[in-house]
């Protein structure tokens, strides 16, 4: 992966970045909260090798830095742990105590700085005192020559002891900011993968790579248009507009071919199949052409529904012999005809795949320019396959971010088994939104003027609109 394809990975999945900073922050508040505040004292000791020869001074001094490490570790022993608890002056076991004393030995130097911690600045003072001298005591007690002419290494405080104003514990800032990198390096790997183990369809390239099909459109979802018949989306809207793209390259194939009837299936159910060949069936009768829509889906018929009309009787009603296409059949609007589902059989199979069924498709096929059927899904019953194979093309519908590559692959396999003319596929249902939105050119496709498209529209100062007014 790119740059670019990481970016548009955070892009896509920015609201996984956002609740691990969320659960971060929050987390590190909670322990901002929860963590009992910890004060510092500290104070510098000098070590010094008493002499009255000048020519001692630097032996001397080279002795006292090479035991500075000595002397740090020194500081949690038990000769001076054990006297400061049995003073009673501290109110801590000998593990807490030696977890709140800490030195550090300055570099290049024979001074070492010792740090206490007390939950009261009261506490931390009174330590960081008792244990200056101690360390004091056993240092000089500890370096005494062998003929006891004194100590031979002399302890002084140089500086301290001092309290530090802020706790040392918590530090908020600093706890925000491991909270902030932590939350960003679980976010985006958290979205790399998501992204790695999604296997839905998302780009146009990827269709056509899996179905070995062209991708006539990317359709965008249209939230305005009616759930309820008739299902129709304006006219100037981006999803018609789409599919008067699908309805061109259909028209361009079939220019040098005899290509009457058009299968339009799926993989699987909610896919927007009935939605698509329902809105082609009405493009089609928009050219001047005789169109017939056919609801082939005879287990739950819809085109009815979303077209407004009955659906008591259909292509159910004609294959069981009850009845005969001119009863059935419904007009709808100037050029349009449907032929609904009727009531569902209990075995649509067998009617699909009857004798009946061919004279059905050639007496359509012989009235009207265009007939369209819309085919249940391919994956779950074999009704789709039996329809699609006897139409003179197939158009196949893919959801976005929701039919998986496999679906596809096993929904062309399918189609290949009985010989169908898979035409190309559609995404649909592409959201308005986001790195992989549909484009929008309202400003091309709309009659109204910039200033009528809203109420209190008012364009800004860098607007074309202005530009373009401007002599």
């Amino acid at each position: 992966m790119g740059l670019r394809d990481y970016l548009r990975v955070a892009k896509r999945h920015w609201w996984l970045v956002a609740v691990s900073l969320f659960l971060a922050l929050g987390v590190a508040q909670v322990v901002n909260m929860r963590t009992t505040p910890m004060y510092a004292a500290n104070v510098t000791f000098f070590f010094s090798a008493p002499s009255t020869e000048t020519a001692d001074l630097y032996p001397g001094t080279m002795f006292s830095t090479s035991r500075m490490a000595t002397y740090a570790e020194l500081l949690d022993s038990d000769q001076i742990v054990a006297p400061l608890i049995t003073s009673g002056r501290v109110d801590l076991d000998a593990t807490e105590l030696r977890e709140r004393i800490s030195a550090e030995a300055i570099a290049d130097t024979v001074m070492l700085q010792v740090t206490v911690e007390d939950e009261s600045r009261t506490g931390a003072m009174t330590l960081v005192t008792d244990v200056a001298g101690q360390f004091e005591t056993v240092v000089e007690n500890l370096e005494t020559s062998a003929d006891n002419d004194g100590p031979v290494v002399r302890v002084e405080i140089v500086n301290g002891p001092h309290l530090e104003e802020d706790p040392v514990a918590p530090r908020p800032l600093d706890t925000f900011a491991l909270a902030l990198m932590a939350g960003m390096i679980v976010g985006a790997g958290s979205a790399v993968l998501r992204e790695v183990s999604d296997a839905t369809v998302r780009d146009a390239d990827s269709l056509q790579a899996l179905a070995c099909a062209p991708v006539l459109a990317r359709v965008p979802a249209d939230r305005r248009a009616p759930s309820v018949g008739p299902f129709v989306s304006e006219s100037r809207s981006p999803r018609t507009e789409a599919l008067r793209q699908v309805r061109t390259l259909i028209q361009s194939a079939a220019a040098g071919t005899s290509l009457k009837t058009l299968a339009v299936t799926s993989a699987v159910p909610g896919e927007g199949r009935s939605a698509t060949a329902c809105s082609l069936a009405l493009l089609f009768a928009e050219t001047g052409q005789r169109v017939l829509v056919v609801d082939a889906e005879l287990r739950r018929p819809r085109l009815a529904k979303f077209l407004g009309r009955d659906d008591a009787a259909g292509l159910s009603t004609v294959l069981n012999g009850s009845a005969t296409v001119d009863e059935v059949i419904q007009p709808w609007g100037v050029g349009l005809w449907l032929l609904a589902g009727g009531h569902p059989p209990p075995n649509p199979s067998e009617l699909l795949s009857s004798p009946r069924m061919t004279e059905v498709v050639d007496e359509v096929r012989r009235r009207f320019d265009v007939v369209i059927f819309d085919c249940p899904p391919l994956l779950p019953v074999t009704d789709g396959e039996v329809v699609a194979a006897r139409a003179d093309g197939v158009l196949l519908v893919v959801r976005f971010s929701r039919t998986t590559g496999m679906q596809v692959t096993a929904a062309v396999r399918s189609l290949n088994g009985v010989k169908a003319t898979l035409l190309g596929c559609v995404l649909n249902m592409v959201p308005g939104k986001g790195p992989e939105a549909f484009p929008h050119f309202d400003d091309y496709v709309s009659p109204r003027t910039p200033a009528q498209r809203r109420p209190g529209f008012k364009p800004k100062w860098w607007s074309r609109d202005l530009i373009g007014a401007m002599p």
